[in-house]
């Protein structure tokens, strides 16, 4: 019986996400939303399956010795460069979101401060 309530609760609304809004400023907010969070589940995905991986095919049981990989430049390079990236690729339609979310050139009311 509890399995087929399962499905049912599949078309119901989800309301821990983040709710889609009326406007178009408010629609793309949601897309950006949705975007970082595939992109942090994508990386969360690739981290744990990286660190499964290495747990079970190095572990000490099976003898594995550990390599010596102390100051790496190539190493050190490649980590910081792979997290530049995700983050550049999340900065660029962020700010221009932002940018219209901050655009007042078609305002409805102007106010004079005196």
């Amino acid at each position: 019986m509890l399995l087929l309530a399962g499905p049912a609760t599949a078309w119901a609304d989800y309301a821990l996400n983040m709710t889609r809004g009326v406007t178009q400023v408010s629609g793309e907010v949601y897309d950006l939303h949705m975007l970082v969070m595939i992109i942090c589940t994508v990386v969360g995905i690739g981290v744990f399956g990286i660190i499964i991986y290495s747990l079970i095919n190095h572990r000490k049981s099976k003898g594995a010795v550990a390599s010596q990989f102390h100051e790496s430049t190539t190493v050190e390079i490649i980590w910081t460069t792979i997290p530049l990236v995700i983050l550049i690729l999340i900065a660029i339609p962020a700010t221009g979101t932002l940018l219209k979310i901050e655009d007042s050139s078609d305002a409805d009311v102007t106010i004079k401060v005196t």
